[in-house]
């Protein structure tokens, strides 16, 4: 396994490995305890992003996306899949069925 990304804190390692996870990289957060070991002061450097070796350049192409502020959220682009649609079409079969008990009572 190969270091893809050195977050400053254990937050930002799992968001990047949350990104890598969601672009199919498969992707594990080091350093847990290391950092817990300062206790409630705010330690940087000790959490690392690993990946296989086969995933390396990929992944490092993600995170520089995400450094940019341009990161993609996932690869694929199904509507199914977003949230959006799914609240859009509940709103719309709510609204029908408001419109049928309004129009029955």
């Amino acid at each position: 396994m190969q270091i893809a990304y050195r977050a400053r804190d254990i937050t930002e390692a799992h968001i990047v490995a949350g990104l890598l996870g969601a672009n199919g990289i498969e992707a594990h957060v080091g350093g847990h305890y290391l950092q817990g070991a300062l206790g409630e002061i705010g330690a940087a450097g000790f959490t690392n992003v690993h990946v296989e070796d086969e995933d390396l350049y990929r992944a490092r192409e993600l995170v520089r996306e995400y450094e940019a502020g341009g990161a993609s959220v996932a690869a694929s682009d199904d509507d199914e899949d977003k949230p959006d649609f799914y609240a859009r079409w509940f709103l719309l079969a709510l609204a029908i069925v408001a419109v049928l008990l309004l129009n029955l009572y």
